[in-house]
């Protein structure tokens, strides 16, 4: 996970550019005001999209990431939206330090499956940083889908100065894919090549309830993302409310 999101991040945002960010936000924004949250840590933030956009909802917004060269993105972000004063740290969702709790915690677009040794750690390290009856809000590719849809696919895009080939290989005895990502990015007159690799884990939806309430959350809810329906067998991703109790 250390060395995740280090190349990618500068094209990052070119090659994730049909993500519904505003849409994505208006979807967490919802949730959070059933909670009544203010002051919201959003964890492995990238490049910001989601901070950006749930700060300017009103939400007073901390981001957080391992890449800091991804938080260097996410920083001018901030800065370009004119919001001078939108703090980002580099740190491990596993370890999270905070000056005073929070109302609630973010991590979206599978921060969650990178944490192929386990969610536990996240967990608990969320339940020590928010305030009592607080709120942790995260979502998972799902099962199915890093073992049915990605299992051993190649998957490829382009756009006007970049482009990527995605390749996934599953492992069903771990469960978990492991993902070889090469990208091509244009400088001058023709392009930089990069690799990186990346593992996800296949969570279920029954370990991490179990997760979740072993570490002392409640309330825990699980919805189809972007939706308020139950997940399906085959939702490809999966949206947990839970509460600290």
């Amino acid at each position: 996970m250390n060395e995740a999101y280090s190349a990618f991040a500068a094209g990052y945002d070119r090659m994730m550019g049909d993500v519904e960010y505003d849409g994505w936000a208006r979807y967490i924004d919802g949730f959070l005001k059933e909670a009544g949250a203010r002051s919201v840590l959003e964890c492995a933030c990238g490049t910001g999209n989601l901070t950006v956009r749930l700060a300017k909802m009103g939400y007073a917004m901390t981001g957080s990431d391992l890449s800091e060269d991804m938080l260097m993105a996410a920083r001018q972000k901030a800065l370009n939206a004119g919001l001078r004063f939108l703090p980002f740290v580099c740190q491990d969702m596993r370890r999270i330090v905070l000056h005073k709790p929070v109302d609630a915690i973010v991590c979206a677009c599978d921060g969650v499956n990178y944490l192929v040794d386990g969610a536990e750690d996240f967990f608990r390290a969320a339940y020590t940083a928010l305030k009592p009856g607080g709120t942790l809000l995260f979502d998972v590719s799902s099962a199915y889908k890093l073992s049915t849809i990605l299992n051993n696919n190649t998957f490829a895009a382009t756009g006007e100065d970049w482009a990527y080939i995605w390749e996934n290989q599953y492992h069903p005895r771990l469960g978990r894919v492991d993902m070889l990502l090469t990208g091509f990015l244009r400088q001058g007159k023709g392009y930089a090549r990069f690799e990186e690799h990346h593992s996800q884990r296949a969570y279920t939806e029954a370990e991490l309830r179990s997760s979740l309430e072993s570490c002392g959350f409640g309330d825990v809810r699980v919805f189809e993302a972007f939706t308020r329906s139950a997940p399906t067998d085959t939702a490809e991703r999966l949206q947990f409310i839970a509460r600290k109790e």
